[in-house]
């Protein structure tokens, strides 16, 4: 159970203010407010929720309290798909994939909100010809979402895909979806936190290249603006996203060496509907000012979130033993 809960909302942090790698930093801090007005959720609930300090589960729970609750986005009898990072074939002390614990606790969350049916699936990078890769196995994400009543689904048959239009976007005009986040009613984003050799940082929005099939036009016709276009169609954005910063990535990424590429101090977890919020306060966690990382700059300016950070309700949670 939760104790000594030290509460902190504020309407953000300086913007531009760089954090020492591995810190959350001033996510946590209560700077002065820089703004006398803030966007908020509905009934005044915070944008973004920041947690740290508490086990996984625990800390998912927190999170999705502060939002509304998991009843806000999952209603009785829908389906639900969840997209993790399950994409290499490396245990979870690598910080490589989503973490089991929390992609688990998902999964029984929604399954206890009246959910009809919970998937899950990824398009894996190690074994992308296998449609039972053994990165699901090796994660722990399959036994996780099997125990809590979900399905695993592969994300490695190319006819589970359905070609979409994407009318808006500048680069990524089509592309093949998996036909769970076009079919499901609700689409649930959880990503792991990494440092990326192409885009400097993998999280959120960089997910869900591994929700299509052809990840190579992504990279040979502006990785940024691609990763950005696919949230100009509506339906492709999630209705909440989860990102597991506990241990996250700091280099060698998105697949590392070994376990000395993680931070093991940084126990932290974010939840935000608005997918450009996360990944803007992802980027301060490791190091970066929150709106430096080119696809996240994008879509803000495109319209499809929010970046700066100190227009946002932000509500920061402690949690202490």
């Amino acid at each position: 159970m939760l104790q000594d809960r030290r509460t902190f909302i504020k309407a953000g942090v300086t913007l531009g203010t760089a954090l020492s790698l591995g810190d959350p930093g001033d996510l946590f801090a209560a700077p002065a407010k820089t703004n006398t007005k803030v966007i908020t959720g509905p009934d005044g609930r915070p944008v973004l929720v920041a947690v740290r300090d508490g086990e996984r589960a625990a800390m998912l729970d927190r999170a999705l309290e502060a939002l509304g609750g998991i009843e806000r986005f999952v209603k009785k009898g829908q389906t639900v798909v969840i997209k993790p990072n399950v994409a290499w074939d490396v245990p979870p002390e690598r910080s490589a994939n989503t973490h089991p614990d929390i992609v688990g606790r998902l999964v029984e969350l929604c399954l206890k909100a009246g959910a009809k049916k919970v998937s899950v699936f990824d398009h894996t990078c190690d074994n992308p010809h296998d449609n039972s890769p053994s990165c699901y196995d090796r994660s722990g994400v399959r036994p996780a979402v099997l125990k809590a009543g979900g399905e695993m689904v592969t994300g490695n048959d190319r006819s589970l895909y359905r070609k979409v239009e994407i009318p808006n976007g500048v680069r990524l005009k089509e592309t093949e979806i998996h036909s769970l986040i076009l079919d499901s009613d609700v689409f649930i984003n959880a990503p792991v936190l990494k440092h990326h050799h192409g885009t400097t940082i993998t999280a959120a929005m960089k997910n869900l290249m591994g929700a299509i099939w052809d990840r190579r036009f992504y990279h040979s016709n502006d990785l940024h603006q691609c990763i950005a276009d696919f949230f100009a169609l509506p339906k492709l954005r999630p209705a909440l996203n989860i990102m597991d910063a506990y241990a996250p990535m700091k280099q060698n990424g998105p697949r590392g060496k070994s376990e000395k590429d993680v931070l093991p101090g940084v126990k932290t977890l974010l939840a935000s509907p608005d997918i450009v919020a996360i990944d803007a306060a992802a980027s301060k966690i490791l190091g970066h000012a929150e709106d430096s990382i080119p696809h996240v700059k994008i879509a803000a300016d495109a319209g499809y979130g929010v970046c700066q950070l100190d227009t946002l309700k932000i509500e920061r949670v402690r949690m202490t033993a």
